[in-house]
């Protein structure tokens, strides 16, 4: 039986269905082992990004693997990136003492000690960053927020170099400053 003898609705199966498991097979490649229970649900999410895009139309019967590997890692990306904003807990219950359908609260292990010298840490550093100059300040605090030397000279409308000379020289200003309150890196 040829392809010309296949009606084109059976071709169109066909083709998705050959479209969904290289995806699933992207996904599984590429996949955490903390989220592979859910690599069906996230190889379903790549299949309809493909879908969405019209990537496999009438016209284009096969995609390239690089193709699919792209939006089967977009897929992962996304997910990870979903589940950090929403840390998400379980609803059932784990214990015997556990009430069924209710959501956990998080328990945060803390020490007196240590909080204390953190929150005495950021006291120190806000300090600091008061007292250095505006304009090394405000790059400093860009870099400390992770933005980029370059993000941060296109956010304050700075030359590149003239940014990194502020950071540098900032961050020198606060490491020392931090040194002369009794805290060292």
């Amino acid at each position: 039986m040829h392809d010309d003898d296949v009606p084109s609705a059976a071709r169109s199966e066909q083709r998705w269905t050959t479209l969904r498991a290289a995806v699933v097979r992207a996904v599984r490649r590429q996949c955490p082992a903390w989220l592979s229970a859910d690599a069906e649900d996230i190889a379903q999410v790549a299949v309809a990004k493909v879908m969405a895009a019209g990537k496999a139309g009438e016209g284009n019967p096969e995609l390239p693997a690089s193709y699919l590997y792209k939006v089967a890692h977009s897929a992962l990306v996304d997910e990870i990136r979903r589940r950090r904003r929403r840390r998400e807990e379980a609803l059932e219950p784990d214990g015997p003492g556990d009430e069924p359908g209710r959501v956990r609260e998080p328990v945060a292990v803390s020490n007196p000690e240590s909080d204390a010298r953190l929150h005495e840490l950021g006291a120190a550093v806000r300090a600091c960053l008061l007292a250095i100059k505006r304009e090394r300040r405000l790059a400093v605090m860009l870099y400390l927020q992770q933005h980029t030397v370059p993000e941060a000279a296109r956010l304050l409308g700075w030359a590149v170099k003239q940014t990194e000379n502020l950071v540098y020289r900032g961050l020198a200003d606060l490491r020392q400053c931090l040194l002369s309150k009794g805290h060292r890196p």
